[in-house]
């Protein structure tokens, strides 16, 4: 398999070329039904999401698509149909386990705990948890939470995050759950909330989206160091990561994925045609020329 022969090698070394009649797991189920069932987020902008069309895009789409184009290619198919299965910050790890869906494409976290359950391909964006907030309240540190109502989204590492340095440190913070991204903005928007703690990109997407960008801030203060991103699928299925690694593998080294990154994070994004101005970062760009689906932060810090 073509997937093989290349430098990604190494990073696939113990799968062991199959022929169509021996495929097994999530590339046995795509070839006989000619189908594979993508989980996408409907509002986690600039990642994935439905536009004004109705129609789901995003960086991480983006990606998802070239994996998708290997997959057509390695199982040697005229033809690969294409589902969407909406997924939440809590259904997306359950549904990715039963089957619902064979690749996730959003904006997850890949960490240890998670990766008990599901495996994830080479990290396609690196981010830290922090919090937004209004400038009135001049809020911008962990400890500036003390005594104050705080929103995540459930099922989010940021909630787990937030609750834990609610107790480490004492503070206590109000912790209040919302079902997603929007949701919870909301929630500050509407003083309901003093804080939502979220990846630092989501935030600043969901700042630059307000109805007046200039009222928020992101807060220096973070919960993590900058924590990658990778597409998810599911655990034990080495013949089927080792296609979606080599595929990101390609992707990530060619200048290809600076161009799709630009897309979303340096140019005007639909439906409102919003700029969110953040320039890959050279952790990501470090990232990116060794791929990993299980990066060192000591690697590409800064």
């Amino acid at each position: 398999m073509r997937f093989l022969t290349t430098a990604a090698f190494l990073a696939v070394a113990f799968v062991v070329p199959v022929h169509a009649q021996e495929l097994s797991g999530t590339l046995k189920k795509i070839k006989e039904t000619g189908a594979i069932t993508l989980g996408i987020r409907d509002s986690a902008v600039p990642f994935s999401y439905i536009d004004d069309k109705q129609k789901i895009v995003g960086y991480a789409i983006d990606i998802c698509m070239k994996i998708v184009d290997e997959i057509k290619a390695e199982l040697k198919l005229d033809k690969l149909e294409v589902n969407e299965s909406i997924v939440t910050s809590s259904s997306r790890i359950p549904l990715m386990a039963n089957g619902t869906v064979d690749l996730e494409c959003g904006s997850t976290t890949n960490n240890a705990d998670r990766q008990k359950q599901v495996s994830f391909t080479n990290t396609h964006f690196l981010t830290a948890s922090r919090f937004v907030s209004k400038k009135a309240l001049k809020l911008d540190q962990v400890d500036d939470l003390k005594g104050k109502s705080v929103v995540s989204v459930s099922g989010s590492t940021n909630l787990t995050q937030l609750n834990k340095a609610n107790a480490a440190r004492s503070l206590g913070i109000t912790v209040m759950n919302a079902k997603d991204v929007p949701e919870a903005f909301l929630m500050v928007e509407t003083d309901r909330a003093q804080a939502f703690v979220m990846d630092d990109i989501q935030l600043a997407a969901m700042i630059a989206s307000s109805k007046d960008p200039s009222l928020y801030a992101i807060s220096t203060g973070a919960f993590s160091d900058p924590e990658p991103y990778g597409i998810m699928l599911r655990k034990d299925d080495a013949p089927f990561k080792g296609v979606v690694d080599w595929a990101t593998a390609k992707l990530y080294k060619s200048p290809e994925i600076e161009k799709i990154y630009n897309k979303w994070f340096m140019e005007p994004v639909p439906p409102r045609g919003l700029n969110f101005h953040v320039p890959m970062p050279m952790s990501m760009k470090k990232s990116f020329e060794n791929p990993s689906d299980n990066p060192d932060p000591a690697s590409y810090g800064g």
